[in-house]
C-alpha cells in the first residue's frame, strides 16, 4: 500500500508541476489542488485536511503577504505622486547609456545588500528602487526580474545567517562552509553575468562580448581575491583589526545617517507648513528619499518591516503633499492592496502545500508516528542516496528540479528534513551541504512558489512561470557545477 501511495504522490507532483510549467492550469488553482491531493494520498483525514492543510495553510505565510501588501501600497503611492516616474528619468540620466554595465552594477549591489539583508520586506524595498532604473535603460521586464533574483540568491550564499543549519544539524565548521560557499558564489556570479549578457542580446542591446569577458574576469578575480585574503591570509588579530575598523565606521555612519534623516524630515515638515509643493510641476528632491528611508530603517536601525513601510508611506505623502492629496493617499492604500491580491492568493496555495508536505509543526494524537506524507517520502529518498562521486553528481543533477514547487529538494519544503535523512544514511555532511547550496540556487532563483518570485513577477506585470522557463537553464547549470565541485571535495 505504501508503494502505491508513494507512486501516486510522485505522479501528482509531476503532473501538477507540468501543468503549471506548460501554463495549462494556473498556479492559483494548481497549488491548493496539489496540496489537498497530496494530503489525501498520504492518508491525512478529511477533517484534518480542512483544519490544517486548508485552514492553517492559508495563514502559514501571513507575515509575507502582509509585508507584500504594505510594500505594494508604498509602490502605488510612489507611482501616483509622480515620484517613481521622476526617479526613473533621473536614474536614466545619471546611469548613462550602457545597459550591460548598469545591469552588472545593479547585480553586485543586490548581492551586497542581500549578503546582509533577508526577507520579503527588504526584497520589496530594494526592488522598488532598482527595477525602475533597469527598465529605464531598456532592460526587459523578465531580464530585470531575473537579474534581481540572481543577485538575491547569490547574496544569500554568503549571508552567514543562512549557515546556521549546516553548523547545528551537520556539525560543519564555519571555515568549511565558507570554503564551499566561496566556490558556489563564484560559479553563480559567473553564470549570472552570462545570463545578463545573453538576455540583453535577446532584448536587442548592442553587446561587446570580448570586452564583457575581460571585465567579468577582472571583477570576479577582485571579488575572489578580497574574500580569499580576508579568509586565509589575514591573521586572527588582522581580522580583528579589520572588523574593529568597520564596526567603528558603521557606528559613526549610523548616527550620521540618523542626523541626516532627522534634518530631512524637518525640511519636509517645514515645506509642508509653508505649502511649498502647491505650485511645483515636478516632485521636490526630498521625495526621492521615500523608497530609501524604509530601507535604511530596516538595514541600519533594524526596524520592523511593516513599521518601516508605514514610515515610508507617511514620508512620501508629506514630501509630495498638495491640497486634495489625502484622498489620493486613501486611493493608493486601497489600490495597493488590490494590486498585490493575486500574489496574496498564490501565497495561500503555497502555505497549503507546505502544510500538506511538512505538517502543521505540532504533534497530533491521530498521527503518533509523525506526519504521514513525510513518513511516506523518507524511505523513497533513503533508497536513492548516492555514495560515489559519479552517482552523486548524476542523481542529484537529474533530480535538481525537485527543488521546485516545494518538492523534496526544496529547502523551504522538506529539504532540511531530507538533509537529516541523508545524514542518518551515512552521506558525508559536506556533500549534503554541497547538495543544498547547489540545488538551492534552482529554488532561490527559479521556483514559482517563492513569495519573492510571485511579488516581483506581479510588480513587473509578467508571469511567474515565464521566469521559471527563462532562468531554469542557468540555475540547473549552477546546480550541476556546484555538485561536481562538491563531489570532488567531499566524496
Amino acid at each position: 500500500m505504501q508503494i502505491i501511495q508513494t507512486l501516486l504522490l510522485v505522479a501528482v507532483f509531476a503532473v501538477m508541476s507540468v501543468l503549471m510549467f506548460m501554463r495549462k492550469m494556473p498556479a492559483l488553482i494548481t497549488l491548493p489542488v496539489m496540496a489537498v491531493l497530496i494530503a489525501l494520498i498520504g492518508g491525512i483525514l478529511p477533517g484534518d485536511i480542512i483544519e490544517y492543510v486548508i485552514g492553517q495553510g492559508s495563514l502559514k505565510l501571513y507575515n509575507a503577504y502582509t509585508i507584500a501588501m504594505m510594500g505594494s501600497m508604498l509602490s502605488i503611492v510612489l507611482q501616483k505622486t509622480g515620484v517613481a516616474e521622476s526617479m526613473i528619468k533621473k536614474g536614466a540620466e545619471l546611469s548613462g547609456d550602457n545597459p550591460w554595465i548598469i545591469a552588472v552594477m545593479t547585480l553586485l549591489l543586490i548581492v551586497f545588500l542581500f549578503s546582509i539583508l533577508g526577507g520579503l520586506g527588504a526584497i520589496i524595498m530594494v526592488a522598488t528602487i532598482v527595477l525602475p532604473i533597469m527598465s529605464s535603460v531598456g532592460i526587459g521586464a523578465i531580464t530585470a526580474v531575473g537579474i534581481f533574483l540572481f543577485g538575491l540568491s547569490i547574496g544569500g550564499i554568503i549571508n552567514v545567517g543562512n549557515w546556521a543549519v549546516y553548523i547545528s544539524v551537520m556539525g560543519l565548521h564555519p571555515e568549511e562552509i565558507k570554503r564551499f560557499a566561496l566556490i558556489i558564489f563564484s560559479i553563480s556570479l559567473f553564470i549570472a553575468i552570462v545570463y545578463i549578457t545573453v538576455q540583453l542580446y535577446r532584448d536587442g542591446q548592442n553587446i561587446n562580448v570580448r570586452k564583457i569577458a575581460i571585465v567579468s574576469i577582472i571583477l570576479m578575480g577582485l571579488a575572489f581575491a578580497a574574500f580569499a585574503v580576508y579568509s586565509n591570509v589575514l591573521t586572527p588579530s588582522g581580522k580583528g583589526m579589520v572588523d574593529k575598523f568597520f564596526s567603528g565606521t558603521a557606528f559613526v555612519l549610523k548616527w550620521a545617517i540618523a542626523s541626516s534623516m532627522a534634518l530631512l524630515c524637518a525640511v519636509v515638515i517645514l515645506r509642508l507648513v509653508l505649502q511649498k509643493n502647491e505650485h511645483l510641476s515636478d516632485v521636490h528632491w526630498t521625495a526621492y528619499f521615500s523608497p530609501v528611508i524604509p530601507l535604511i530603517l530596516i538595514l541600519i536601525f533594524s526596524l520592523n518591516f511593516i513599521a518601516s513601510f508605514i514610515v515610508g508611506i507617511i514620508y512620501a505623502f508629506m514630501a509630495t503633499y498638495k491640497k486634495g492629496r489625502l484622498n489620493l493617499l486613501i486611493r493608493c492604500i486601497f489600490e495597493g492592496g488590490a494590486v498585490v491580491m493575486p500574489a496574496v492568493i498564490l501565497m495561500f496555495g503555497i502555505g497549503m502545500l507546505l502544510i500538506a508536505i511538512m505538517g502543521p509543526g505540532v504533534e497530533l494524537r491521530q498521527y503518533p508516528g509523525g506526519w504521514p506524507v513525510l513518513n511516506l517520502l523518507k524511505p523513497l529518498l533513503l533508497n536513492i542516496v548516492p555514495h560515489g562521486s559519479l552517482s552523486y553528481v548524476a542523481i542529484f543533477t537529474f533530480c535538481a528540479p525537485l527543488a521546485l514547487y516545494r518538492g523534496p529538494l526544496n529547502v523551504w519544503g522538506m529539504g532540511y528534513g531530507l538533509a537529516a535523512v541523508f545524514l542518518a544514511s551515512g552521506l558525508n555532511p559536506g556533500a549534503i551541504m554541497g547538495l543544498l547550496l547547489s540545488v538551492g540556487q534552482i529554488q532561490g532563483i527559479s521556483d514559482p512558489t517563492n513569495t519573492h518570485n510571485v511579488w516581483l513577477a506581479n510588480e513587473m506585470q509578467t508571469d511567474v512561470q515565464k521566469l521559471l522557463k527563462n532562468t531554469m537553464p542557468y540555475t540547473w547549470t549552477i546546480a550541476f557545477l556546484g555538485l561536481l565541485c562538491a563531489s570532488l571535495i567531499y566524496l
